[in-house]
């Protein structure tokens, strides 16, 4: 912009797809620079100066299709000296994440020395950070023995020893700080020691999130005792940290980044199994958390630490807008809607209406599957509902501090059993609703998302079931609850006769558990067709709320026009919103599929090769025998014309060659003009059978 004060910062940052950098880069990205004290002179001019920002460029691991319109520019496999060196020095400040890939602790240290070499060529001042981590105090001994629960700070940095795997980590920060000390006014270094990061999707504590929002019925486990706590940090927290060391620069070189929590290792656990999973958690030997597949070396390096820890250099003379200052535990809430939100594991929520025997159950459990959600029908929730409480109350312990919930859960059964004894094995309207809202509000189905199997029933059922207390409207009239509302209603139809037809042809068995027969079937499709036709409808319950039902016709039971229905439905569903598998179980997947279509092509070439060579070996052997009888022939033959030719060649011997050889021995000898009339008239003469 013309006029507009200069303020652009081209920012350099490492592995910039990683988790840690990613969320760095897109932070400083989204904060304008803010200009020196007094140097605003009016609002036009401060328009124009906030115009300035940061200008993100960086190397990535990976290069793929991803879009980061965060990220001005991207280095894939740079020479360092020829390449990436000449970017480093085009910018204004440089940071290098050591927290994930210990590969990048040679790189970070090449940079920062390069840099230092090149002041003389600086056109401005430049600033490096390095983002290290706080397991180069691991293996740091108590401030005071006397008090262990006193806290380690900043200005204990030079007492700090390092855990055995991250000796490297620290070498490089003590180099970082000593090269910021040659001209700092040119080239000033910062170490900012984070700790174990979390939230905008996680990376660390991504095993036990996944766990528990997978919704294993086994226990979330706790590697070790659980009690050592673990310094942490909220990753935009960092960021934060981070974008105030380049606005301020502060005089210590030296920061920790952690949070005001001290939260154990088992109460992180507890809190994301709880808030995600079904709250249980098991204690394993720590030795087992190697052999995890999902977690690596460093990973369970880090969740080893054992360190109360304190960042008083945040406090003065920088000033961090905290996101979740009192740590993870805390702030569970926040951290798993980041976590859910950030990794698109967004529930899909599905009703699906219609009259008796129209397919409710059948389509809902195809879209159950195709989505990995939670099938729910009202029989089938009611009876886990039972099974569950009686589950409880048999488990429960007298010395416990849970007498409360025993009672609820007692009281709760027997309203069930009476309310089912007076209405011939049926709750009433209040006590379904009360059983389907708990069974919707459940981690699971909040997880993954469920398909409501033909409930509510009724306009009353629907607003009960969906109805938020805690909510208003902008009109000040009660809300539906969010968490609960389907996105999708399905509404099926078919006509009477199409529907008594297929109930006549269903299994006895089905028939029974559906209550089915002639009489109980028509009673239930005249009761729908009844509601149907009032003002009230469920169907009309969501349209007010706008969500819009998707009609379906029901016309056949022949598979192509069943395919083409749940395809309209996935279409207007859309993708799933869960886990799907991983770009690296997509290559090996793919992997595994060549490696067996190359083993089974090899196969079939060996195959086809045996069989040419057997055929050839047997053309071969075809050709030797077929040989060997033609000569035996031919030799049979010969033998035959020569028994047969002796008489003859006897006869010939006898009675003509003698007088013949003496005829031609003349013709040589006179040599006459006709040879052959000669001859002729010579045997005449000659013949010694005339007489």
């Amino acid at each position: 912009m013309e006029g507009a004060r200069q303020t652009h910062k081209r920012v350099f940052i490492n592995n910039i797809d990683s988790y840690a950098s990613k969320c760095i880069a897109k932070f400083l990205s989204e904060n304008v620079i803010k200009a020196p004290d007094g140097e605003m002179e009016s609002e036009e001019e401060e328009e124009r100066t906030i115009e300035g920002g940061y200008h993100i460029v960086g190397t990535v691991c990976d290069r793929c299709e991803e879009e980061r319109a965060h990220v001005m520019e991207e280095y894939y496999q740079l020479n360092r000296d020829d390449e990436l060196l000449p970017k480093l020095m085009e910018c204004d400040i440089i940071i290098y994440n050591i927290t994930q890939h210990a590969d990048q602790v040679e790189e970070a240290l090449w940079a920062v020395s390069a840099l230092h070499n090149k002041m003389g060529s600086f056109a401005g001042q430049k600033m490096f950070i390095l983002v290290s981590t706080v397991m180069t105090w691991g293996s740091s001994k108590p401030v005071n023995f006397d008090d262990l629960e006193l806290p380690f700070t900043d200005e204990d940095f030079r007492r700090r020893r390092a855990h055995l795997n991250f000796t490297q980590h620290i070498d490089l920060e003590k180099k970082v700080v000593k090269m910021g000390k040659t001209d700092r006014a040119l080239f000033s270094t910062y170490v900012v020691a984070s700790g174990l990061q979390y939230g905008m999707g996680e990376q660390i504590f991504h095993f036990f999130f996944k766990m528990s929002w997978l919704g294993d019925e086994n226990a979330i486990p706790v590697f070790g005792e659980g009690n050592n706590i673990i310094p942490m940090i909220h990753i935009n927290d960092l960021a934060s940290v981070i974008h105030n060391v380049i606005e301020y620069q502060p005089k210590p070189y030296y920061l920790l980044a952690v949070d005001y929590s001290n939260n154990t290792m088992e109460e992180i656990v507890k809190a994301v199994a709880s808030a995600l999973g079904p709250g249980k958690i098991q204690k394993m030997p720590f030795e087992e958390a190697y052999l995890t597949q999902d977690l690596s070396v460093m990973e369970v390096d880090s969740m080893s630490i054992n360190l109360r820890m304190e960042a008083v250099h945040l406090k003065e003379p920088l000033s961090i807008n905290w996101v979740c200052k009192s740590g993870l535990v805390e702030n569970i809430e926040l951290v798993v809607e980041e976590y859910r939100q950030t990794r698109g594991l967004l529930p899909i929520r599905v009703c699906v209406l219609g009259p008796p025997a129209v397919g409710k159950s059948s389509m809902s459990k195809n879209i159950c599957e195709h989505y990995k959600l939670h099938h729910i029908t009202l029989k089938e929730t009611v009876s886990d509902t039972i099974s569950k409480l009686e589950d409880t109350l048999r488990n429960v312990d007298p010395d416990a501090e849970n007498e409360e919930s025993a009672a609820e859960a007692q009281e709760l059964l027997n309203s069930m059993r009476e309310s089912m004894e007076q209405n011939t094995g049926q709750l009433d309207e209040q006590l379904q609703v009360k059983v389907m809202k708990d069974k919707l509000m459940s981690n699971p189905c909040r997880n993954q998302g469920f398909v409501l199997d033909g409930f509510p029933k009724t306009y009353e059922q629907a607003k009960e079931l969906f109805y938020a207390e805690d909510q208003e409207s902008e009109d000040g009239t009660s809300s539906y609850n969010n968490k609960l509302m389907p996105e999708f209603l399905l509404s099926l139809d078919a006509s009477d006769v199409f529907l008594k037809d297929r109930v006549m042809n269903l299994p006895e068995k089905l028939v029974q558990d559906n209550n089915y027969e002639q009489e109980g079937f028509l009673q239930q499709l005249a009761g729908y067709r009844e509601s149907s036709t009032e003002e009230e409808t469920v169907v009309n319950y969501f349209d007010e709320l706008d969500v819009a039902p998707l009609y379906l016709e029901i016309t056949s039971d022949d598979e192509p026009d069943c395919l083409l229905l749940m395809q309209k439905i996935f279409d207007t569903v859309g993708l799933p919103r869960n886990y799907g598998p991983s770009s690296q179980e997509v290559q090996e997947e793919e992997r595994r599929k060549t490696e067996q279509r190359m083993r089974r092509e090899a196969r079939e070439k060996a195959e086809e090769e045996r069989r040419e060579a057997e055929e050839a070996e047997q053309r071969a052997e075809r050709w030797e025998e077929w040989s060997k009888a033609l000569e035996e022939t031919r030799q049979q033959e010969e033998e035959l014309l020569e028994a047969k030719s002796v008489p003859m060649r006897n006869y010939l011997m006898e009675h003509v060659m003698p007088t013949l050889s003496q005829g031609l021995m003349e013709c040589c000898t006179a040599q006459p003009q006709d040879p052959l009339d000669f001859l002729a008239e010579y045997l005449i003469k000659n013949n010694p059978s005339n007489y």
